[in-house]
Order: C-alpha cells, then structure tokens, then sequence
C-alpha cells in the first residue's frame, strides 16, 4: 500500500512560529547564559536510549524551540510516517518500495514466515558459513569486493569490532576502481590462503565487477585452481555469480537499501570476524534502538530529538555542516560510513512529490577521530567564521589494557566540548575563542556488538526523522547514476577517440590525456 501524502514542514503553522521563534530568541541564544539560568538543564536535554547515552544540553535549544519542533513532527505526521515504515508501506515512493531494513535484526518468532522468514532463513544460512570459515585454518586473509554501502558499513563495523575478531584472520576492503587498491592489497596474499567476497546485489555494478574480475586473474595466474571454493557472492543475481565461477551465494532483496545493508549478507565480513555470536548481538542492539524509535513518546526518543535538531540546524540556523568526532580509534571509519548514510539519503532538492524545495536538506557531514582532530580542523571549529555542530562519540571503559591512554583520551573530548561552549575572552583577538559553539556528546558504556548496533539504528532512525520532515524520500539515490551513465559514454571514447557531442571541456581533457 502506498503512503498517503503528508503535510510538508514549511507548510505548517509550527513552521511559522519556529521561525518567529529564533527571530525572537534564537539568534541571542547564550549556552553559558542557558546553563547559569536552568540548574536542570543538563537533566533536561540528556536521556539514556538503548546502550547509548545522550547529553544535547550544550545545543542552542531551549524548551520553547524543543516544544515547537515537536509540534513541526506533528503536523508533518511523522509517527504516522515512522509506523507506516514499519508496517511495511511502500515509503520509498519513487521506487514504490517498501523500507524495511530494521527487519534484518528482528529476532525470530515461533510460525513467522513471509519476509521475516525468508530474514531468518538468509541469517542461519551465513551464520553457519561464517563459523565454517572461522573454523577453516587455511583461510587466514578476507577480501570484501564491493563500493557504497557493500563497502562501508562491514569495513567500519569490522574495524570498530577488532577488539572482538578472531584471531589469525586478516580482513580486507577494495572499493574503488583505481586498481592501485586492489593491487596494493593482493601484494603479499597467497590464493590458497585467501577469500574474495564479491559484494553486489545485481552482480553488474562497475566498480565491484571490474575488481572482481581482477582478482579472479590473479587468483588463476598465482596457482589458484578452485574458484568456488575462494570466491562467495553477496547478490540476488545467482546466475551471474554461477557463471562467474561462484558456488556460495546469499541474497537480499529490494527493500533493503545499500546504506542500510550491513544487517545483511552484507554483514558476511562482520561474521566472520565476530562470529555468529557477536552478530546476533549486533542485530539485537540495532533492534533495541528500533523499538525505542517505534515505541518511545517523541519528547524522550532520541532518533527524533537529534532528528529535529538537525533540522533546526539546517533551517533556522543556516548550520551547513556538521562535524563527527568519535574519540575511539576503533570507530575511525564511522564519519566516511555516516556520510553515505545521511548525505545519500536526505541530498534531495525535491520533496516526494518531485516538488522543488524551498529550503535546505542534507548537511555536509565530515570528521576525524579524536585525538587526530583536535591537531587538523578543531582550530576552525573553535576560531573559524562559520558554526560547525560537532556530535562527539566516545566510549566510558576502554577496550585495551594500556594504562593511561583511555582517562587522557575522555579528558581530551570532555575539554573539547567544554572548551566549544566556553570559549576564552582575549584582549588581542588572536587568542580569543568565541565559545557558545554546539556539540552533541553521545557515550556508550563500551563499544561492543550491540552498543555498535544501537548506535548505527540510531543514526538512521534520525536520517529517517529529519528526511520526515523535510518532506522527502530518503530512500532512493538517483543522483548516482547520471555520472555512471556518462562514464559507460566516455570511456570506449578514451580508445576511439570519437569526441562528438562533448561538451568542450570534456574534449579538451580527452585530448589531454590522449596526448
């Protein structure tokens, strides 16, 4: 069943009166004057959720902008919105698709069938060949093929897990067509020891087949002799993956979106490196923080404060970036996977209706860890011209036995946030830091399974709630494809040479690199 059209945020009168809102109080607002006036501020604007905990104190919020944007969700029908994804309503419009990736971690339940099923049916299958291969001593190098989200969802959740993979296995992640990745990671690989996982739900995307392909070569000139047993496809295209040589294949299906598809066979590499286990866990965090969107009243459901917040941001404020800044090595990798997963999903011009928008959607998302950061781009977010929110991320009990480094690193991202907000007066103006600069501080208690699976749920429930608002399908990604239609254009020109029909300074390259 389709969804019925919802009231469009700049439309409303919630709208209206958030504008009025910050035109009153909004542009002045002061945290260190908020904080000395509201001893319950902290207790306020912080709340525990599932493996996470939340401190939204230091934001330019008070508890009339928080009211009004609560009133926006309302009239936008966003839990109408939210429980009509859940119901399995064909939420992504252009596609007419149903949305349902939080069906990937629901546990099973006695007589399911259907999809949930099917879910099950998929889980055990690579379950039971992930601990096949955990179990397999011959194999000691992993090798993920795949790009966008067959990519950076089990790259950053193998890295983030580390403290929890198996010993004497190597994990390894080519994305990207320049075959100096490939080849940089084959240098020192041996056929016998290795398996490529070829990532790809249609078993034709450019870069993932090219690389495939590749690897297959070396895999035959190196000595390599059973293809099925060292490759295993990720893709619902068997006959393409039979052809190609593969044997073992586990599939998914078409409301499951690349950004949201680590909770399936794409997770393969996060199984093996974590066990069938530790995936089950992870599955079982995501799914806490499904339930807490699903069931929690908005005021207190943490996806859709953050939700509403980036909207206030992005609308009111004017904010066109925001910084993630996780003070845990192990999450290195999570701002390169956020970015897909917000940038990809709420970068649209249009609302649901192809409408063109008349305010902003999508931030620019970027970050580093800490402490890396604070001697790169922090000098901006504390002295730059322009207002960055920065969400922090860090973990309360250390996943290593190094002494010392763990109470200095949450040293670190405790003064940063508070350095943000503070700021320091400075007569010269070369010292002076203006302060009154947002943070969001999300903790987890440590960094495990499920507290890694309840933090990415999060993240996407707030991409859901924000795109809500905005009136758009964050389900599709059609601004994706028009570069790979003209790459499939250009590159026999870069064989013939046929140059019509360009414009002049695709010709002028053309000739440049021909020469």
């Amino acid at each position: 069943m389709a969804v019925q059209p919802r009231p469009r945020c700049d439309r409303t009168p919630a709208w209206a009166a958030l504008q009025a809102c910050f035109d009153a109080q909004g542009k002045s607002f002061d945290l260190r004057q908020a904080f000395t006036a509201d001893a319950g501020r902290f207790a306020h604007f912080s709340q525990e959720a599932p493996h996470v905990f939340a401190d939204l104190s230091k934001n330019l919020i008070d508890t009339s902008s928080e009211s009004l944007l609560l009133e926006l969700a309302a009239q936008c029908r966003l839990e109408q919105h939210r429980d009509a994804m859940f119901a399995g309503e064909l939420i992504n419009g252009t596609e007419q698709r149903a949305v349902m990736h939080f069906l990937l971690r629901s546990p099973a339940v006695g007589g399911m069938n259907g999809d949930l099923a099917r879910v099950h049916e998929t889980l055990e299958a690579m379950l039971a060949y992930a601990e096949q291969l955990r179990a397999d001593t011959a194999i000691t190098d992993i090798v993920n093929i795949g790009i966008g989200g067959s990519d950076l969802g089990p790259q950053m959740a193998v890295l983030a897990l580390a403290e929890f993979a198996i010993p004497g296995k190597r994990f390894h992640f080519v994305s990207n067509v320049d075959g100096g990745e490939l080849a940089g990671v084959l240098q020192g690989l041996k056929p016998q020891n290795t398996l490529f996982l070829v990532a790809s739900k249609t078993f034709t995307t450019t870069e993932t087949m090219t690389n495939a392909h590749s690897a297959r070569r070396w895999f035959e000139a190196q000595g390599g002799t059973d293809v099925a047993r060292h490759f295993a496809a990720l893709t619902t295209n068997v006959a393409a993956a039979n052809a190609f040589g593969i044997k073992t294949t586990f599939g998914f299906w078409d409301w499951v979106g690349g950004r949201y598809s680590l909770w399936s066979a794409i997770g393969l590499p996060i199984a093996i490196a974590i066990g069938a286990a530790g995936f089950r866990e992870l599955l079982a965090g995501a799914h806490a923080m499904d339930e807490h969107f699903r069931t929690t009243p908005l005021a207190r459901n943490l996806p859709v404060r953050l939700g509403l917040l980036d909207v206030w941001y992005r609308n009111f404020y004017g904010f066109s970036s925001r910084s993630i800044a996780p003070y845990s090595s192990a999450l290195r990798r999570l701002p390169a996977y956020l970015q897909q997963l917000e940038m990809e999903s709420n970068g649209k011009r249009v609302d649901a209706e192809g409408q063109a928008l008349p305010f902003a959607t999508s931030p620019v998302l970027w970050g580093e860890p800490g402490t890396n950061g604070q001697h790169a781009y922090f000098q901006m977010l504390h002295q730059g011209s322009s207002v960055v929110p920065v969400e922090f991320v860090a973990v309360k009990k250390a996943g290593h036995t190094l002494a010392g480094h763990h109470a200095t690193l949450l040293a670190n991202v405790l003064a940063q946030a508070q350095a943000l907000m503070q700021g320091k007066d400075d007569v010269g103006g070369h010292k002076h830091f203006p302060g009154n600069r947002p943070s969001t501080f999300l903790l987890l208690e440590r960094l495990t399974p499920a507290s890694l699976g309840a933090l990415v749920a999060l993240q996407e429930h707030r991409v859901f709630v924000s795109g809500a608002i905005w009136g758009i399908n964050s389900f599709d990604q059609w601004g994706v494809e028009l570069g790979k239609v003209l790459a499939r254009d250009i590159e026999p020109r870069l064989q013939s040479g046929d140059l019509s029909g360009l414009d002049g300074s695709t010709v002028g390259l053309l000739h440049k690199i021909a020469g």
